[in-house]
């Protein structure tokens, strides 16, 4: 006779992950004790960016979990209907300017554009939303304002941040339109064949922690990355084209992928690049939130293969394009 109160054995996959993580800390030791001595700063320089870029990004990684989860359990499908009922010409610029109403970061709004082409919403209007988010929402535009003030420069930098981005947005979501949402995304298996049952709390709980840990998976190796290009690429190799036309806009928006900031403290790290122009600073600003080193990742991971090279191909034109403009007739 089965005993159905004998609890289930626990998954092999939950000890792999431990015995993973206990040889990766066991690794680290034994390089840290082999190591010479006068690379000790270097290291720990590694060690204080990537603890650095966990702690900036990883509470917006919950925020937008909780929203993808609440997406998910709380809004109903026929909210997404009726946003699918805009006309055409209107959905990728309502998509845009909803991310004023979401506070999210770039890493938190990948989960949440997921969920709404999940949803039923069109993989261009997702799209749209998550690349207009991270620069729409009102505490970037607050920050940079923030970052700027008592400065000439402070207006064409606020608003021409939130065109170029609201631009740069539509113009992938164009390139998107027409693609299904099976198309556009990776399937994910814990998504498959679903269905809730029980408390809404229960559940909202559930695709809070799935969203966490699928996500968070993939920022730690793109803060990794990020983390070893920062240490070991020369800082003078950007300050020297600083001074060249078009360049220096490809050289800050070259910084802006490595650095691999949060959008909402990015801007004071713009504004501290004093020997580059209005243009240059804006393409760090535009460019970043959009494509960066961490996003990489977490677009490969979630989207289909040649995505996130068609968003540095779009996003790079635009912002290049744009920015040349406001240099020319701010500069």
């Amino acid at each position: 006779m089965v005993d159905l109160a004998r609890p289930a054995p626990p998954r092999t996959g939950s000890w792999t992950n431990v015995l993973l993580l206990g040889g990766g800390l066991a690794l680290a030791a034994l390089v840290l004790r082999a190591i010479d001595p006068g690379r000790i700063a270097g290291l720990q320089n590694f060690f204080i960016i990537f603890g650095s870029l966990l702690i900036e990004a990883v509470p917006f990684i919950v925020m937008g979990a909780v929203v993808s989860a609440g997406i998910e359990v709380f809004v109903p499908a026929r909210a997404f209907d009726r946003m699918a009922a805009l006309p055409k010409p209107l959905q990728l610029p309502v998509a845009g300017i909803a991310g004023f109403a979401f506070p999210v970061c770039e890493c938190g709004s990948v989960p949440v554009a997921r969920r709404l082409a999940a949803k039923g919403l069109s993989p261009a209007a997702a799209v749209t939303f998550m690349l207009s988010a991270p620069i729409l929402n009102p505490i970037v535009i607050a920050s940079t304002y923030v970052a700027y003030r008592g400065r000439d420069t402070l207006w064409p930098m606020v608003l021409g941040r939130s065109f170029l981005g609201l631009m740069a947005a539509m113009a992938v979501g164009w390139v998107v339109a027409g693609r299904s949402s099976s198309e556009i995304l990776r399937p994910r298996p814990d998504e498959e064949h679903h269905h809730e049952s029980g408390p809404r709390w229960s559940s909202f709980a559930g695709h809070l922690a799935g969203d966490f840990l699928f996500m968070g998976r993939y920022l730690v190796i793109g803060a990794a990355a990020a983390a070893l290009l920062q240490t070991f690429v020369p800082q003078s190799i950007i300050g020297s084209v600083a001074d060249t036309p078009v360049l220096a806009l490809v050289a800050m928006m070259g910084l802006a992928f490595v650095l691999s900031l949060c959008s909402e403290s990015d801007a004071f790290v713009a504004a501290s690049f004093v020997q580059f122009g209005v243009g240059a600073q804006l393409a760090f600003l535009v460019f970043g939130p959009m494509v960066d080193t961490k996003l990489g990742i977490l677009y490969s991971a979630t989207f289909s293969k040649g995505f996130f090279r068609m968003v540095v191909l779009v996003v790079g034109t635009v912002t290049l394009m744009g920015t040349l403009w406001i240099e020319v007739l701010v500069g």
